[in-house]
């Protein structure tokens, strides 16, 4: 037998102006995307918004449906809609901002299993890191270098086989 321990580094700011002005401004951004979420049943409103390799800032936001759970996350809303407008453009940075009109959010909330995976598959595609900015309406934001740092077994084309 053979024990490994797998871990990542964390970034952990205290407040966003700690930041670069661009991380900075990508949070801005996934903020007001924020504000058009539309999540009338779980009050967990999140921005997403994504930095592409040739400047351009791509947003979405949680659109949910009174079919659970049909809706779509932020997350791949944002980067679905980067994929399908700039095919081949690389994904350089993630920015999420989350909150909810029930309690209050003080800590980032990373991404669901399901975005991680569609996440994942960008970084494995493009063959470079996607770095993560997370943060919600109060407290600390964190950082992570890579997609596959909260990832690290990812599922891959790898398992299906030749095509």
């Amino acid at each position: 037998m053979e024990k490994k321990k797998i871990g990542f580094e964390l970034l952990i700011f205290n407040e966003a102006s700690e930041l670069s002005q661009n991380e900075q401004k990508l949070l801005y951004e996934a903020s007001k995307a924020r504000e058009n979420a539309y999540a009338p049943y779980s009050k967990f409103r999140v921005g997403a918004a994504v930095l592409l390799e040739n400047g351009e800032v791509i947003i979405g936001s949680n659109q949910e449906n009174a079919s659970y759970p049909a809706g779509l996350c932020a997350e791949r809303v944002a980067i679905f809609h980067a994929g399908a407008k700039y095919p081949g453009i690389a994904v350089k940075t993630i920015a999420i901002s989350a909150s909810s009109s029930k309690d209050g959010v003080s800590s980032p909330a990373a991404p669901c299993g399901n975005c991680r995976q569609s996440i994942i598959e960008y970084e494995q595609k493009q063959q470079s890191p996607i770095s993560l900015l997370l943060s919600s309406e109060s407290g600390p934001v964190y950082k992570c270098n890579s997609m596959a740092d909260i990832l690290p077994l990812a599922f891959n084309s790898s398992f299906l086989g030749d095509s």
